[in-house]
């Protein structure tokens, strides 16, 4: 079970629901140290001073905002704590909205709301009445001095916090380079209606329930890397060559129709 990394309370109009909030993630990324090939030793990285070249104790680092070319003004947690008087132990809910006005973009870091004893009833109502309404709850959080907007999303008995990206923090896709949208630039494109039709009937072969268990969606490649590990332990030091992908012919016609009907064929039968 993990530990709550911060505890509050929901406020939802004039109700209160002491809650928990809990990392909903599990980092499985591999973890490699960096060694000394001589003897396998650790290698540590050191905090220099820039100027003496000397170690810096930890006790002297602190943080440091830029604001002019080698001009920095020093700033604390509590400063950052101190600068924004509205940073309460409280998430305010804002709004309900569609959970499909919110772009996918947007969504940040995922966490388990769970209820104190004494917000369990209040807990419930939250939930049920977001699930009713077929909305999720839009509030503001701040979590380790930062303030994040975040969406409440009701999740079976569960009440999710996901934290949300602001949109001044995403970048503009005005600024890619990407294909019109509607008929004429399906005809600017020279996209046939052969062409449209078999795509569909592609993506409708591979339409199913979103199984996130599934096999096929498993992280393959964290087992094989963990299964390598495990060989090289037990003695059995073997490299199996990667192929490199073979490179496109230059100034090749590509015959999309073929293609799209050599997948629709082979996604009918994997389905079968």
């Amino acid at each position: 079970m993990p530990h709550a990394i911060w505890t509050g309370t929901i406020s939802f109009g004039l109700v209160t629901i002491p809650v928990q909030l809990l990392p909903a993630v599990q980092p499985r990324e591999l973890a490699f140290h960096l060694l000394d090939d001589r003897d396998l030793s650790p290698i540590h990285n050191k905090r220099v001073n820039e100027h003496t070249g000397e170690e810096v104790a930890w006790e002297h680092v602190a943080k440091g905002f830029e604001v002019d070319k080698g001009r920095f003004v020093l700033v604390t947690d509590d400063d950052l704590r101190a600068a924004n008087v509205e940073a309460t132990q409280t998430i305010d809910v804002l709004a309900a909205v569609c959970a499909d006005e919110i772009h996918p973009e947007l969504f940040d870091a995922p966490y388990y709301l769970q209820p104190e004893k004494a917000g369990r009833k209040a807990y419930l109502l939250l939930r049920e009445a977001l699930k009713h309404a077929k909305r999720v709850a839009l509030a503001k959080i701040v979590i380790r001095t930062r303030q994040h907007l975040a969406a409440i999303v009701p999740d079976g008995d569960l009440l999710l916090l996901a934290v949300l990206r602001y949109p001044d923090e995403l970048r503009d896709a005005a600024e890619l380079d990407l294909p019109g949208s509607g008929a004429e630039a399906l005809k600017a494109a020279n996209v046939t209606q052969a062409e449209l039709d078999l795509a569909e009937q592609l993506v409708a072969t591979i339409s199913r329930s979103f199984d996130p268990a599934a096999p096929e969606y498993r992280d393959t490649y964290r087992d094989d890397v963990m299964a390598l590990i495990e060989r090289k332990a037990a003695g059995a030091v073997t490299a199996t060559p990667v192929s490199e992908p073979a490179a496109a012919a230059g100034g090749e016609v590509v015959d999309i129709v073929a293609l799209l009907k050599r997948s629709l064929d082979e996604a009918k039968r994997a389905r079968a």
